[in-house]
């Protein structure tokens, strides 16, 4: 029978020489901006202001027509039920329905009686 040799054990690096561990203060300033105060508006940037309102604007308006034209592509890829299939369906809505407002009125009853026995 032959036994296999023993490869040497691999040296382990320590977990500490592994990762190194960045801790962060509270008290550090983070790296995010501050909100700044009330900017003046001049009479020269108010032109470009409204330059970029308008294409805003725009902008908003077509990401709503391109909202409304998904819908519409995503309506035309429904397959829609047959008649027969709607009246099947409500008659089981129907039914269902039916069925558990009798469940709970005899439900009602039940606990009804149960107190009036506890109680009374």
């Amino acid at each position: 029978m032959a036994t296999k040799a023993k490869k040497p054990a691999a040296k382990k690096a320590t977990p500490a020489a592994a990762a190194k561990v960045t801790r962060i203060k509270a008290s550090e300033p983070t790296t995010r901006k501050q909100p700044t105060s009330k900017v003046i508006v001049t009479d020269k940037s108010a032109s470009s202001t409204d330059t970029s309102s308008r294409v805003t604007a725009l902008s908003v308006l077509r990401s709503i027509g391109g909202y409304f034209k998904g819908a519409w592509y995503e309506l035309r890829q429904v397959r829609w039920p047959n008649r027969k299939a709607t009246w099947g369906l409500t008659a089981a809505v129907l039914i269902f329905t039916a069925f558990f407002v009798v469940l709970i009125v005899l439900l009602d009853i039940l606990f009804k009686y149960l107190f009036e026995l506890i109680l009374g």
